[in-house]
């Protein structure tokens, strides 16, 4: 777990996994100040000790987080949250949005990973260590549901922006303090740019290009993807570039 400061108090942690052979990495953010840790996303399954390697350079232990945010129901950003519950104090907190918490909870399957739904062909192109996700996804109970837009009394402000499209329920996270979005996967950062999220997995990928326009009416100086990492600035011009994208798409 390599860790990397963008502000004070805020963190991005950088986790890497063999995925359908090639290393991928996922960046959770953690936020904190003197009384409060807080994670949000919580990478693969299986990569717990990343993140207390991560927690160890800062001097901090995983018992320390009280909050896990979760932004969407997705494998690759609830895969530690119930291994992360076992080994710290058992109060810590899960927040995810309602219409992703049945799926994050395990009552339904998760949409895009749900086995049950694949053909035998899809199933056996997949990695046999990712075929046991799929068919045994992680799952974690979610103690305070999100609904919509509404502001967490944490670290001087957690804004939380409903984001709608690459799952039903996706939320991202505007931290006041620092003037920073995490974006979960509404942007991914390819080659030094802000894209929009990737299409094959995208539910519905008008609304997650509407949900970006949300962006706009924030003053944002840094942007944490969780596909890419940090971008330095703000998104508005990378927004308005792949609106005009779409909008030439379409017509």
């Amino acid at each position: 777990g390599f860790v990397m400061r963008i502000s004070e108090g805020v963190e991005m942690i950088q986790l890497t996994a063999r995925a359908f052979n090639q290393d991928i990495t996922l960046n959770p953010t953690l936020v904190w100040n003197n009384e409060e840790v807080i994670l949000i996303d919580t990478g693969m399954p299986g990569q717990i000790d990343q993140l207390k390697e991560a927690l160890n350079k800062l001097n901090m232990s995983i018992k320390q987080l009280k909050v896990i945010l979760l932004t969407h129901q997705d494998l690759d950003h609830i895969g530690c949250a119930a291994d992360i519950r076992n080994n710290s104090d058992k109060n810590i907190i899960v927040y995810a949005h309602e219409f992703d918490k049945p799926y994050i909870e395990g009552k339904l399957p998760l949409i895009k990973t749900n086995a049950s739904q694949m053909s035998k062909e899809e199933l056996s192109a997949i990695p046999d260590e990712i075929k046991y996700l799929y068919k045994t996804p992680p799952k974690v109970d979610v103690d305070v549901v999100l609904k919509g837009s509404q502001l967490l009394p944490y670290c001087g402000g957690i804004e939380v922006i409903f984001t709608p499209g690459h799952t039903p329920g996706h939320v991202s996270f505007y931290l006041r303090k620092s003037k920073t979005l995490v974006a979960g996967d509404t942007l991914v950062l390819a080659n030094g740019q802000l894209m929009e999220p990737v299409k094959q997995t995208t539910l519905n990928m008008d609304q997650a290009v509407q949900s970006l326009e949300k962006f706009l009416n924030y003053e944002i100086e840094h942007v944490i993807c969780y596909h890419g990492g940090y971008f330095q600035g703000c998104p508005k011009e990378a927004i308005l570039r792949i609106k005009e994208h779409v909008a030439e798409r379409q017509s």
